[in-house]
């Protein structure tokens, strides 16, 4: 949709990496948001959507074009997308309209600026629980021994996770070299007392040998004990259970020390979840409140997203196949985001 509202301005040198409490909310909220959507007018035109470079983004924004073209009547396109490029083009030329899943701590300042100025407006929690990260053991162990629930569970028992290459110590898998995630587990490692009951840190070697580490320990029903997030297929597949420190989250010790290198005294805390958003226009929601209504309606739960990404990778799906498979089959899902009128609108086309 081409904006009427002279979106020029150049904001691309606030662009800064902050965190944010999981309990703020973007000042700019539509109250379209608490009810369904009606049936659009017939003049929604033409309606571009960012199509981001991973999967559960790219799954959205086809599930979105679906619904608004079908349902809405909108003449909707989709257009390749990332996270700074999309939420710079956004903020400066006022398209695409939409971006459907933008983690916005990795340009907060940039898109609260752009919502204070008027340009850009937080549709909505594309993921409700948020961006989610933790150490994890397997369902199977705590079905066992609810107790390794607790990290004070796990570090009363270090003989239940084997060290793949050294049997005098437990192992505690963490992130790859480099990771910003490599960071914090190694500060965790250390606030909470797992080198002394026993554990070493072990690195994987990358994002395939974490995973990978998971897909072993499940296939022979051995102990695993590590850091992982979601929502990622690997959590659809395998029913972990995220490890209780007992601390809860303490979001300004996390920022100021346990994400720094330099965290000379390191405590526990969890890690606190990331705010992920659907991000408009202004212009869109301005000009086309009923489809303005779906999308600040359309969220997803991360257990539902595990599920969905395990069942992509499964099926080796990309977004435009899985889009459908969910659209037949979660239609108490997604009928609830929309009106009567709209949901046998896309009924009817699928």
């Amino acid at each position: 949709m081409k904006t009427q509202l002279g979106l020029m301005c150049g904001l691309s040198a606030m662009l800064a990496i902050t965190a944010c409490s999981q309990n703020e909310e973007p000042a700019q909220q539509a109250s379209a948001a608490a009810e369904p959507a009606a049936v659009a007018a017939a003049t929604c035109g033409d309606i571009s959507i960012a199509d981001m470079n991973w999967s559960s983004a790219s799954l959205i924004a086809n599930i979105d074009k679906v619904i608004l073209t079908e349902g809405y009547g909108c003449n909707a396109e989709l257009v390749p997308g990332d996270t700074m490029p999309t939420g710079t083009s956004m903020i400066e030329k006022g398209e695409p309209d939409i971006a459907p899943e933008l983690w916005s701590n990795s340009m907060k300042d940039a898109l609260d600026r752009g919502v204070e100025e008027g340009r850009l407006r937080y549709a909505g929690k594309s993921l409700s629980d948020g961006g989610e990260e933790g150490f994890w053991v397997p369902q199977y162990m705590v079905d066992e021994n609810p107790a390794l629930a607790t990290i004070e569970g796990i570090l009363a028992n270090p003989q239940l996770f084997p060290h793949p290459e050294n049997s005098d110590v437990a192992m505690f898998m963490g992130c790859p070299a480099g990771w910003n995630c490599q960071i914090s587990t190694s500060n965790l490692h250390q606030a909470l007392g797992m080198e002394e009951a026993g554990f070493e840190l072990v690195d994987p070697g990358s994002g395939a040998g974490l995973s990978g580490s998971i897909a072993k320990a499940y296939e022979r029903q051995e102990g695993w004990f590590g850091y992982y997030w979601a929502p990622t297929a690997v959590l659809g597949k395998y029913k972990m259970v995220k490890v209780d420190f007992g601390s809860g989250v303490d979001l300004e010790h996390f920022q100021s020390c346990i994400t720094q290198l330099e965290c000379e005294n390191p405590q526990p805390t969890m890690y606190p979840p990331s705010p992920v958003w659907t991000v408009t226009t202004e212009a869109f929601a301005n000009e086309v409140p009923e489809a303005y209504g779906y999308i600040s309606s359309r969220s997803f739960p991360n257990a539902q997203m595990n599920e969905l990404l395990a069942w992509m990778e499964d099926n080796q799906a990309d977004g435009e196949f899985a889009a459908y498979h969910f659209l037949e089959n979660y239609e108490d899902v997604w009928t609830a985001w929309v009106s009567d009128d709209v949901a046998s609108k896309i009924k009817s086309a699928l």
